[in-house]
């Protein structure tokens, strides 16, 4: 969320209320003055993802050890203050909020439109202007942080309120983001993560009742200000009529001023929208919703309800032997080696709806959580290029997985009639999708020789790796990846996996200071959607995972243990110039023989299956003239 114009009026003209503090002195004097232990500083982790993510070729996939060293040193910064870090993420995009989320989702396809034509033309990343985040990253942020001993929490409803519920009610020292409505809440004190130093410490916070001193408001006040200005629930344009005359240059003091005067007497400003507020019934009820998502609980016209009583949106879907383990408090699984060199994993997912949400507040249950409670799940945007007409979109390539991932946790025991069968409302963003209404997708059943829930390890019918032991886990994830996409992507060349195959083997051996050191001499389109496709595939073998029970630690899936986004990119162009195997496997026997036994395996497995690789050696574009392809539409997708 976010009030129009007032994080701008409060730096510009309200000085007063920015007010530069010293994070380590304001942790000792929250110390002092409440006499408790460590301080709490609560984070909005999605509003620190751009600071955070400071690595040098960002179009890349992401460089994930770099970034990894990136949060240990700033957690550690924090620690060594004294301070107490409990970090907040998105986890639903509420409804009434979706035509936000759209218009944002357009708004970045486009920055990421005029990325592609700058790399195809100059074959380099263009400015920061035009930085997008790493796919992915905020859902990986969440297992590095707890990686690092951090308390991480996955919203139900909207993160910001979620976050000053907390403060508020654990009497925290303060609430760390960057987004005007923390103004707003009446809650702690909100700092600038934007201008945060990590040197010394030192921001700003905002000071909600100086703020209020200045524009002759109270605290209580402002909730209304916030809606009349206009924010994610109550749009600017619907409450124009309200104030017509204000001008942009001086519309929140109008505002303000126009709020002041709305109540005649002292006892009517307990009432939410006051009388005197000339609206129709519609406007009002919509100002009356806006004014209540900032109370929080134990304000007096508090109006919330209990959120972990709602029912779930899919439970009458929920299969009979997965209810059935509702006193188990933990997953029951077994992994079972079978004939014809497929893996399969039986489980017992524990799918009850509170132990769901609380997998999903503990960033536990990825994708769980939004199938099972409200049948609709979402992805944010992907570097993918809109004008290349040979490459599919993620969305498109990992739809049958997520497909398995929804029969899994929806159909097991299905009597097979296509009566009243769910159906998954699809948020996801990708070339040729409008984003007009979701994709509606089926869940496909799943069915295997056993009496209980199970699945495959990735939710889709792949023959994969035999091996199974601790040492090779990197391995088997990766190539399981790769062979889902080389099933699906049929412009997957032999080059293309070899530039896959040799940046995982090779991984090991770096450190992340040699990772840094990588040049790289051009850029090529086509390698930046290949790495943020491999990222997407972990985040689908995260998903299926979490449905699954878990039989993997989801330790095991995270992008740092197999993925390197600027090595990616430079064995792509090494592979795509008919470098010599040994050359690019950087002149290591052992990297070279581990490398040519997963190819070979890979390969192996996609003859049986009648697919068979070619060679495509495929040039960087630089200096090619752009010519636009037809955009991607679901109906051009191979599925299997």
């Amino acid at each position: 969320m976010g009030v129009k114009g007032l994080q701008l009026f409060t730096d510009s003209c309200c000085p007063a209320a920015c007010v530069t503090v010293c994070l380590r002195e304001m942790a000792r004097q929250h110390v002092t003055q409440h006499q408790r232990g460590c301080p709490t500083l609560v984070v909005d982790g999605m509003a620190c993802l751009r600071p955070w993510y400071s690595c040098k070729d960002w179009v890349c996939g992401g460089q994930w050890r770099e970034y990894m060293d990136v949060l240990k040193g700033w957690v550690e910064a924090f620690t060594s203050a004294g301070i107490r870090l409990v970090f907040f993420f998105d986890g639903v995009v509420e409804e009434q909020k979706r035509q936000v989320w759209v218009k944002r989702r357009r708004r970045v396809n486009g920055e990421i439109s005029k990325m592609f034509r700058h790399i195809k033309a100059y074959g380099k990343q263009p400015g920061r202007e035009l930085f997008c985040l790493p796919s992915g990253l905020a859902t990986f942020t969440c297992f590095a942080l707890r990686a690092l001993g951090q308390e991480v929490f996955c919203s139900v409803r909207e993160a910001d309120y979620e976050i000053a519920s907390y403060a508020r009610q654990h009497g925290s020292m303060g609430i760390l983001g960057q987004d005007s409505d923390f103004i707003i809440y009446d809650s702690a004190p909100y700092l600038s993560v934007a201008k945060l130093r990590m040197d010394s410490l030192t921001t700003v916070m905002y000071d909600r009742h100086r703020l209020c001193q200045a524009i002759g408001l109270t605290v209580t006040q402002l909730p209304l200000l916030a809606c009349l200005l206009g924010n994610d629930v109550v749009s600017e344009e619907k409450m124009q009529p309200s104030r017509i005359s204000i001008r942009h240059s001086t519309k929140v003091l109008a505002v303000s001023h126009l709020v002041s005067s709305l109540w005649g007497r002292e006892e009517q400003e307990t009432e939410l929208i006051p009388q005197s507020l000339d609206l129709s019934a519609p406007h009002r009820e919509l100002l009356k919703r806006g004014v209540c998502s900032y109370l929080l609980p134990g304000h007096k016209a508090f109006p919330q309800g209990d959120i972990s009583a709602q029912s779930f949106a899919f439970e009458k879907h929920v299969s009979p032997e997965i209810l059935k383990v509702c006193s188990v408090p933990h997953y029951v699984f077994s992994v079972l080696r079978v004939p014809n060199d497929t893996l399969t994993c039986y489980v017992l997912p524990c799918c009850l709806p509170q132990a769901c949400r609380e997998k999903h507040v503990a960033t536990e249950g990825f994708m769980v959580y939004s199938v099972v409670c409200q049948g609709v799940i979402e992805c944010s945007n992907t570097l993918e290029d809109e004008e290349n007409a040979e490459l599919l979109p993620q969305a498109l390539v990992y739809k049958p997985c997520r497909q398995r991932i929804y029969g899994l946790l929806l159909l097991h025991g299905h009597d097979g009639s296509s009566v009243d069968l769910p159906a998954i409302r699809e948020w996801f963003v990708y070339p040729g999708n409008p984003l007009k209404e979701p994709d509606m997708v089926h869940p496909v059943q799943i069915s295997l020789p056993c009496t209980v829930p199970a699945c495959f390890l990735i939710c889709c019918s792949l023959h994969l790796l035999t091996y199974w032991d601790v040492i090779e886990l990197t391995n088997h994830i990766l190539s399981t990846v790769h062979l889902f996409v080389c099933f699906q992507v049929h412009t997957l060349s032999q080059e293309d996996v070899d530039a896959y195959l040799s940046q995982a083997v090779c991984l090991r051996l770096k450190s992340p200071d040699e990772l840094q050191q990588i040049k790289l001499p051009v850029l090529s389109s086509r390698a930046v959607q290949l790495g943020s496709l491999y990222v997407r595939g972990l985040s689908n073998l995260l998903g299926g995972n979490c449905a699954s029970g878990c039989p993997l630690p989801n330790a095991a899936l995270m992008p740092w243990h197999s993925f390197d986004g600027r090595l990616f990119h430079s064995k792509y162009l090494l592979a795509h110039s008919g470098t010599e195997k040994t050359v690019l496997l950087d002149s290591d026997s052992s990297c070279l023989s581990l490398f040519l036994r997963l190819k070979e395996k890979l390969t192996e497995t996609c003859r049986k299956r009648g697919r068979v690789l070619q060679s495509r050696p495929c040039a960087p574009e630089q200096g090619h003239r752009i010519t636009p392809g037809p955009r991607h539409r679901e109906k051009h997708a191979g599925e299997m």
